[in-house]
């Protein structure tokens, strides 16, 4: 990269070790405003980063009880909070992971963020990007896929694209293909997966994109990572198994309000009958390359005699669709029968193991499927067998091409103070979400952090007050629970999208409210609807961005992570206060430990948990200084329980109106 002048002057002010320069960065004729056309300095943005520069400097400082230096820092949209960890990591010098919940903000801190600062600093940056690895194209996958003679017969337009982009690309990042689906199936076919990674056994290995990226990351200093993959290294670590990410001193956790549910995944267990398939699958391939006929023919006979016997073993699950209590169906089967399923099902993938072993002289791949079986055979007997007592709760899900089983732990906070906040010398996590009511108690309680762990919170710059209305029904709408509240939302909805001519996203907390809704606008609204699963994400949002006076209808991962700026989203709907379902096995296990505590669980779990996710909803309107429009959430329990008043403290300093003519009069202001 190429740097100006005025760019390399940055440089004495911008380097690692000096820790006077913030206010020279983020002042109003700084550095920053220097770089970036319409800058305005925002108070919340350098305290953050100045509570940032104090917790990175502290990792330097001797201490006699490492793992003490963990800020939590709540930056409400408009803040800036990425340049606000992002500029005192890289003044520090030192090696820092950034985690973030998703891909496109591990994209933007590479592709946005750290450019600009390279500018203001007139050097470049020493980061790199990693992602988890199923983003990463199998050069051995690849050459195996394309040497099928089978393609010859199959139009695949994909295969030359994917050549062509061979010859250019370093990374072998997924994210360079901006013409291939979210969910391609063909990209699963080439790309890497850690159950089918040869290792240095590989014949590509050399040339392999993540073990270039695994050597290149030991000499950076600035690791960008999402959160699977970062509790995914954590995990390896605490079981003795090695690691993925090289060692670094300090972690910055961005989006951290979803540090528990991710770290739950990974410090569980789990077992499914579609990888002991995937397993087959690929056993009947190599076999199928390898062996001799007699060989395959043998093979071939093992692999219908363990289909069989995994179909057997998911037979005992009612098909009912859902999550439930292994417990509860060892009881209806007797521990008996149970343990004699599971021992039948674990002897039938030890023999399955034994018998790929022979065939290990045919190359690493079939070691690998050796060393998959063994790890199906210790998560079957660990989830099936070994019952953990209180530390664990087993359940099952039944879906419907498969049946998972699963131990999670009822809480993670005693493995993030046991294998992460004792082993960094610093630990920041921020998000725009992270407390419920006007206090941190919840993350406290539920990341395991100590009184003495600083809490600090910035609010949004965004004028809510006089560019934005709460929309909350009157008290004669009916409650969620009442036999007549789907007709009477679906009617309000379409009153409010009317008024606000389209240019609404609204948010359901169920698949079958979002569908009723969709049904009923379907013939009576004149404006567009787009509905989750009619199209990809990235399509959707992109037709609600162009189109704008467009009505997008959705669920679950689009109440986070919606950037739509101006006109097109001028109107957040949300259904219901989004309350978990309590009977989810976890869940309820997690609310049955509070109570064996002397808690009260709704306070302390279920209710904080709901402020956060509507927090997110409401999240999506104001993206900018110049945003405007409305926020309706059409729950009366907002005022009619107690506990409503909760959910009010946590919202946006709007004024609250309770009739749609003000929405009206509201709309009217502007347009």
């Amino acid at each position: 990269m190429e740097f100006s002048d005025e760019q390399k002057a940055g440089r004495d002010l911008l380097k690692p070790g000096l820790t006077e320069t913030l206010d020279a960065i983020f002042e109003n004729d700084g550095l920053l405003a220097a770089h970036v056309p319409g800058y305005e300095p925002r108070r919340g943005q350098l305290e953050m980063a100045k509570a940032v520069q104090c917790c990175l400097e502290g990792m330097v400082q001797e201490s006699e009880e490492p793992g003490n230096n963990i800020l939590v820092v709540e930056a409400e949209t408009g803040i800036g909070k990425t340049l606000a960890y992002l500029i005192p990591a890289i003044l520090s010098g030192r090696r820092i992971v950034i985690s973030t919940a998703t891909l496109n903000l591990q994209d933007q801190i590479l592709e946005k963020e750290i450019p600009l600062v390279e500018k203001i600093a007139g050097r470049e940056i020493s980061a790199l990007c990693i992602k988890g690895r199923s983003n990463y194209l199998c050069l051995y996958r690849w050459y195996q896929y394309r040497s099928n003679p089978q393609l010859s017969l199959v139009d695949n337009p994909h295969i030359d694209r994917i050549d062509e982009w061979l010859g250019a690309t370093v990374s072998g990042d997924r994210a360079e293909l901006d013409w291939l689906g979210e969910d391609s199936n063909f990209w699963r076919k080439i790309s890497t997966h850690s159950d089918q990674c040869l290792g240095g056994g590989c014949p590509e290995f050399a040339h392999c994109f993540i073990s270039g990226l695994r050597k290149k990351a030991g000499s950076v200093d600035l690791l960008i990572v999402n959160h699977h993959l970062f509790f995914s290294d954590l995990a390896l670590r605490k079981g003795g198994y090695g690691e993925v990410l090289p060692r670094y001193e300090a972690v910055i956790f961005d989006e951290a309000h979803h540090i528990e549910n991710v770290a739950t995944t990974f410090f569980g267990r789990s077992f499914s009958q579609y990888q002991v398939f995937a397993l087959l699958a690929d056993i009947e391939k190599m076999a199928k390359d390898d062996l001799s006929p007699q060989a395959c023919a043998e093979v071939d006979q093992m692999i219908t005699g363990m289909k069989e016997r995994v179909r057997v073993f998911a037979s005992l699950f009612p098909v009912k669709s859902g999550r439930f209590y292994l417990k509860d169906l060892i009881t209806d089967l007797t521990e008996k029968v149970w343990r004699d399923e599971v021992d039948l099902l674990i002897r039938g993938l030890e023999g399955l193991s034994d018998s790929i072993s022979r065939y290990g002289e045919h190359g690493e791949y079939w070691r690998s499927l050796e060393r998959r079986g063994r790890e199906l055979v210790k998560n079957v007997r660990d989830v099936g067998l070994h019952f953990l007592e209180n530390d664990y709760v087993h359940w099952y899900e039944r879906r419907d091409r498969s049946v998972v089983l699963s131990a999670t732990p009822v809480e993670v906070a005693k493995e993030l103070n046991e294998y992460l906040y004792p082993l960094v010398s610093s630990c920041i996590l921020t998000s725009a979400t992270l407390s419920s009511g006007g206090n941190f108690s919840y993350l406290r309680a539920r990341l395991g952090l100590g009184d003495e762990v600083e809490c600090l919170q910035f609010h949004s710059p965004f004028d809510y007050e006089k560019r934005a209305l709460l929309y909350v029904p009157d008290n004669s709408f009916p409650e969620p629970s009442a036999p007549d509240y789907g007709d009477v939302l679906c009617g309000q909805i379409l009153d409010i999208l009317r008024i606000s001519e389209g240019r609404g996203l609204v948010l359901f907390t169920s698949f079958k409210g979002m569908e009723r809704v969709a049904s009923f606008l379907e013939d009576r609204f004149d404006y567009p609807v787009l509905v989750q699963g009619t199209a990809s994400r990235q399509s959707l949002l992109t037709r609600f961005r162009e189109e704008t006076h467009s009505v997008l209808l959705a669920v679950a991962s689009f109440w986070e992570g919606v950037d739509v700026v101006g006109e097109s989203l001028s109107c957040v709907i949300i259904d219901k206060l989004p309350f978990e379902v309590p009977t989810d096995p976890v869940i309820e296990a997690r609310i049955q430990h509070i109570l064996e505590k002397q808690g009260k669980p709704f306070f302390e779990f279920q209710v904080p948990r709901a402020i956060l996710a509507l927090r997110q909803g409401m999240g999506r309107l104001m993206r900018s200084s110049t945003d405007r429009g409305v926020i309706a959430v059409m729950d009366v329990r907002l005022y009619k329980k107690g506990y409503g008043g909760l959910f009010l403290r946590s919202m946006p300093p709007a004024p609250v109106v309770r009739t749609v003519q003000e929405l009206s009069d509201f709309f009217k202001l502007f347009d």
